[in-house]
């Protein structure tokens, strides 16, 4: 995959305005990014998931280091500006940094992760993986895999988290508490909504989300929560703990493994 050159995002030439809302998923480079964007949008526009179903979402939102559209594009976006990205926080463009804008970042528990984003590799012809799980599980672990370190990339935004222009969400509490996540996003967003309209809107991401995990065109079960029981060995498990624990062991950041 080709990336943008990184010098010219971290250019003064390259403005973000305080309108715009950019979204981090490194957790979630696949499902994860899709079902954040869709119930940001969703959020943020007042839409209904008719719409969004109707929509290419991706010419909606383009990701900030892909070169199609390309940054050029991009900066005649109108704003606000909602844009994608998954760059480790220190690729950001400077005014992302300075607090010139809306940062919303979602991460995931790393065993589902590694286990989605196996299933995700192998299903796309341009990476047509062929290895074994355990073998990418590995390589995941030795922070072998695209976009660099999953540990240090969520600690990055962690350490973040309290900024006042960063939401930073876990992929999990969208099936856990989706109603509270719905009111983070619409204070975040600064967007009003009447108690109705917080329902209906609440009731319209849990469509979204079940429309998103549920997909016939999605290996079975690839957005539940805890699905890393079903391919992990013991061994792996124990294994996965231990790395987990060298390199997180100073983060106070948590994860839901199982509901």
């Amino acid at each position: 995959m080709h990336f943008v050159n990184l010098d010219d995002l971290c250019s003064p030439h390259f403005l973000v305005s305080k309108m715009e809302i950019v979204m981090f998923c490194q957790g979630n480079i696949y499902r994860g990014t899709g079902l954040l964007q869709e119930v940001v949008y969703l959020v943020s526009q007042g839409a209904d998931p008719d719409e969004i179903g109707l929509m290419n979402i991706d010419e909606q939102l383009p990701v900030l280091e892909y070169p199609q559209p390309g940054l050029d594009i991009i900066k005649e976006l109108t704003s606000p500006r909602l844009i994608k990205s998954h760059l480790p926080y220190r690729f950001l463009p400077s005014d992302l940094h300075n607090g010139n804008s809306k940062v919303i970042y979602m991460a995931r528990n790393p065993k589902d992760l590694v286990v989605s984003y196996y299933q995700f590799h192998r299903s796309l012809r341009t990476m047509s993986y062929r290895g074994t799980f355990q073998e990418f599980c590995r390589r995941f672990m030795n922070d072998k895999l695209g976009y660099g370190s999953w540990f240090e990339h969520v600690q990055e935004f962690w350490e973040h988290h309290m900024d006042a222009n960063v939401l930073f969400l876990k992929y999990e509490d969208m099936h856990k508490d989706l109603a509270t996540m719905v009111e983070q996003l619409v204070r975040f967003l600064g967007v009003s909504y009447d108690k109705a309209q917080l329902e209906s809107m609440v009731e319209h991401c849990h469509q979204l989300i079940d429309q998103c995990c549920n997909a016939e065109a999605l290996p079975v079960g690839r957005g539940r929560v805890g699905l890393w029981k079903d391919i992990f060995t013991v061994s792996m498990n124990e294994k996965f703990d231990l790395v987990y624990k060298q390199k997180m062991g100073k983060c106070d950041l948590t994860f839901d493994f199982y509901l």
